[in-house]
């Protein structure tokens, strides 16, 4: 009996240290834990989004002033979120299949996305519609806002 003990809490030791040396093998030397907390990183270094594609909507708005406009106010409000911190990705698509476009935005949740893009004119006037989708992405996405702003040579 005393040997059985013996051999398993000798097993459980053994167990523990080849469990902490593969943790040290797996652990990354270049972890900034100040950088991971403010970009909302778990352990993985990743985080919840919801993904915006955005569609041709029931009301094509014809070329000329109103569309300018309802265009003008969908690259303001797109400007607007990404400074407020939860527009992390926009940009247009290629049309197929109806898809205009794509907003990342850094909420963990549709309902809040719903919000955010019902401020977009682009939807208020019925030229798109909105699909979401939850996904789970790098939190080194919650960057490229400001990344952006030093790579783009206009404002």
């Amino acid at each position: 009996m005393r040997r059985a003990l013996l051999i398993s809490l000798f097993c459980s030791t053994l167990s523990a240290a080849s469990a902490n040396a593969q943790e040290a093998q797996l652990a990354n030397p270049d972890f900034k834990p100040e950088l991971a907390k403010q970009l909302g990183a778990d352990k993985i270094g990743m985080r919840h989004y919801v993904m915006v594609i955005l569609k041709t909507g029931p009301n094509k708005i014809p070329a000329g002033k109103e569309r300018d406009a309802m265009f003008a106010g969908h690259f303001a409000n797109m400007k607007r979120l990404a400074a407020e911190g939860k527009l992390m990705v926009a940009g247009p698509a290629d049309g197929v299949d109806g898809w205009r476009g794509l907003f990342f935005f850094a909420v963990d949740n549709i309902d809040a996305a719903r919000e955010l893009t019902a401020t977009d004119p682009v939807i208020q006037q019925g030229e798109m519609i909105a699909e979401y989708h939850k996904v789970y992405l790098s939190a080194a996405l919650m960057q490229v806002p400001q990344i952006h702003k030093q790579i783009s040579a206009k404002n």
